[in-house]
């Protein structure tokens, strides 16, 4: 038999804070779902609910609530990752592109088109 999810209770504070993460267009789309995700966990949905409700997995959706019950407002945030760092590193220069792929898209003279006489 599967444990029961953790219940969260919100402070005042905190709720606000996570009602406006999930209400702002500005954020990440991962950044308002987590925050929807333990808004809902609060109004005591289970986790398959809030699964069905914000289109993720039962796991994750239970990883975000245990995270943030552990370490609060800071669990939601996304960790530090290991491995190589991003060879082309996103707004260099243009939105989104590195140095690299720049260089690539400059103009070139067109190829010369061979029509059969």
């Amino acid at each position: 038999m599967p444990l029961p999810p953790p219940t969260i209770e919100l402070d005042e504070e905190t709720r606000s804070e996570l009602e406006h993460r999930a209400s702002c267009l500005k954020l990440s789309y991962r950044t308002v779902v987590r925050a929807k995700i333990v808004l809902l966990a609060a109004e005591g949905m289970s986790n398959s609910e809030i699964a069905a409700r914000v289109d993720m997995s039962v796991d994750r959706v239970g990883q975000w609530r245990r995270r943030f019950r552990a370490e609060g407002l800071e669990g939601l945030e996304d960790k530090p990752r290991s491995g190589r760092p991003r060879r082309f590193p996103p707004g260099r220069g243009h939105s989104g592109q590195g140095h690299r792929l720049r260089t690539a898209q400059r103009a070139r003279r067109p190829a010369l088109a061979l029509l059969p006489r």
